[in-house]
């Protein structure tokens, strides 16, 4: 595997990411994806919540086998394939991703690239920033590190998680993370 490489494609496919402002009235749901794992067994919860309000609409649980092992930076590469799975043939309004967007050191983590892939608005969340993640790219809110992922521009994902705001980190993704790790939501 050439890290380079990877390195340098994920500086072009930054150059495709787009930013651009989402009206909070337009937004009915809320989805969101987090993955946890068990050796090479990943376990990807979804959840789709309305929206202002969250009330819980649908969740469901995959388990697949991974074989790319984790590398600080590279995070896509191992958790497209799960987070693919979960959000197979769902419709949500945004998505809200346990992972960084634009506040990489190269400008692309797993919310652009799910982003650019679903070509859906997906918010990257993350519970600690990146080291050299681009200057403006990140805005904190409550506990959770908010970044652009795709077709959504950092003011509104900040409006979006400040709504769904619970004791510190986004409701959506709390749940979804429970689930994840097999508890109760």
């Amino acid at each position: 595997m050439n890290l380079k490489r990877i390195s340098d494609v994920q500086r072009k496919l930054a150059e495709r990411i787009i930013e651009r402002p989402v009206e909070l009235r337009m937004i009915k749901t809320v989805a969101a994806v987090d993955v946890s794992y068990r050796g090479n067994t990943a376990r990807a919860a979804f959840v789709l919540c309305s929206f202002p309000e969250c009330r819980l609409l649908e969740d469901r649980v995959i388990k697949t086998e991974v074989d790319f092992p984790y590398i600080s930076t590279f995070f896509f590469l191992r958790e497209t394939k799960p987070v693919l799975l979960a959000v197979r043939d769902e419709e949500f309004d945004i998505l809200l991703v346990e992972g960084h967007g634009k506040a990489h050191p190269r400008g692309y983590g797993l919310a652009s690239h799910i982003g650019l892939l679903l070509k859906r608005p997906v918010i990257g969340v993350a519970k600690k920033p990146l080291r050299d993640y681009p200057e403006g790219t990140l805005v904190k809110v409550g506990k959770a590190y908010v970044s652009v992922g795709n077709l959504i521009d950092l003011r509104s994902a900040q409006k979006v998680i400040e709504i769904l705001n619970d004791d510190g980190y986004p409701k959506p993704l709390k749940i979804a993370d429970a689930l994840s790790r097999g508890k109760e939501k």
